[in-house]
């Protein structure tokens, strides 16, 4: 029985894999004019009925009246809107497909310290989950491994490519840690007796003196190669610490509750590492610490329930404007976790901020703008500017709004194919409705 259920699944990948009829864009040739759009630059003023002249993948023009390039092709979006393309600040982007098959689930590595694992090597180009996602504008995700204490290297994707090096925009963009919390909430101390919960303190008290130890090991490690005459065998895991040792790749932790932000910004101070917290729940505590140490945090969606039974029932909806109000650097994620099949719904997380109190001009530089600059891309992505890489939508309105429709995507200045699963599945049952007479 077991084998047939293992060829099920296989056939049902490859049925899944076949059936993707989504094609990358091939590289721009011709310069390319976008005529007549309301240009929304983000990081500065809205172009009402401007032009976008963009060439071999770059923005090279943005105004009233932009003189074209030999052989431009005009494309009038008249009363369409042009903004840069979302970003998805993290997720486990073609690492997983189909949670119910252990072979599409590529983002967890057995052990508590995978320093040397890149996520990029995982990913699947032709992952279903991608094309639904640029779909809806967003045309960019950090995908991160989890699993374990030190989980492994992120990258930067661009949602399109048949390579994983050609969907590449940044192939180490973070060292992911799985802060080892210290606490026990009531709820685990009361299904607990004495001793299970010494066993837990205990537990906790290893998992963060290992974390420690490895950090020094790395020190130790790289001090010892760059010596002369050095004779040290290669360590994989604590040379893939380099880059985080010497402040050129930041950590990010993930942690919600203060005592945690507190005690990881600490540990922080005391590495003499970068950081960026993911969650952030109870940043708003902290927010003098980071600001003092300028810390930004990836709100980990607003669409998620009040940790504890006392909480506001908007915690996780206001949490954007308390931290756009305390001065801390932020910007919004859609993935509580690693739910990375709802990352098309990032702009209404983003929308549900502005609900609750953020301003839409901040809303929206938190899915664009705020991420590029918090990861270290912003020269390339994250606004419309003369000389950033030409990676844009055009769409029927605001992209906050879940009646705007996305009608063209361009990433390094190739058009994007925006066809995807969900769109075809919509074709086909309208079709059956409109046999049964109830629809036209």
């Amino acid at each position: 029985m077991k084998y047939l259920t293992a060829i099920f699944f296989a056939l049902l990948i490859l049925t899944t894999v076949v059936s993707a009829q989504e094609i990358p864009g091939p590289p721009q040739t011709n310069p390319v004019l976008l005529k007549g759009g309301t240009i929304h630059t983000v990081s500065g003023d809205t172009i009402e009925k401007g032009q976008l002249l963009f060439a071999e993948g770059k923005i090279t023009a943005i105004g009233k009246k932009v003189k074209p390039l030999p052989k431009t092709k005009v494309i009038d979006v008249t009363g369409k809107h042009i903004y840069p393309g979302m970003f998805e600040s993290h997720s486990n982007m073609g690492l997983t497909e189909i949670s119910a098959v252990k072979a599409t689930r590529d983002f967890s590595e057995t052990g508590d310290i995978n320093s040397n694992v890149k996520a990029l090597v995982s990913v699947y180009p032709d992952n279903m989950i991608i094309p639904v996602t640029r779909a809806n504008g967003v045309l960019f995700a950090l995908t991160a491994p989890t699993g374990g204490i030190i989980s492994g290297k992120s990258a930067i994707l661009n949602l399109d490519g048949w390579t994983y090096e050609e969907m590449s925009l940044k192939d180490e963009a973070s060292m992911q840690i799985n802060w080892p919390s210290q606490f026990i909430s009531p709820r685990q101390r009361a299904r607990m007796d004495e001793k299970e919960i010494n066993e837990t303190k205990k537990r906790q008290a290893k998992n963060l003196q290992l974390l420690r130890k490895t950090f020094e090991d790395a020190r130790l490690y790289h001090a010892a190669i760059d010596s002369k005459n050095s004779t040290q065998a290669y360590d994989a895991r604590l040379d893939a610490m380099g880059s985080v040792l010497d402040g050129s790749l930041p950590v990010m932790v993930r942690a919600d509750r203060a005592s945690d932000i507190q005690s990881a910004i600490a540990f922080a101070v005391e590495q003499k590492i970068k950081m960026i917290i993911l969650g952030g729940y109870d940043a708003v505590k902290c927010d003098n610490l980071l600001k003092k140490y300028d810390i930004p945090v990836i709100v980990s969606a607003t669409h998620r329930t009040p940790r504890r039974r006392g909480d506001a029932y908007d915690a996780a909806y206001s949490l954007p404007e308390r931290l756009r109000k305390s001065g801390i650097r932020f910007c919004i994620s859609s993935t509580d976790k690693s739910e990375t099949w709802n990352t098309r719904t990032l702009p209404y997380h983003a929308a549900m901020a502005v609900g609750f109190g953020l301003p839409k001009e901040e809303a929206l530089k938190a899915v664009t703008l705020y991420p590029a600059q918090i990861l270290g891309v912003d020269d390339r992505i994250g606004s419309l500017e003369v000389g950033k890489d030409a990676s844009l939508i055009v769409t029927t309105g605001d992209p906050l709004e879940t009646t705007t429709q996305t009608e063209m995507a361009f990433i390094e200045g190739r058009k994007v194919d925006l066809s995807n699963r969900h769109l075809r599945l919509h074709k086909k049952y309208q079709q059956k409705y409109r046999q049964l007479g109830k629809s036209k």
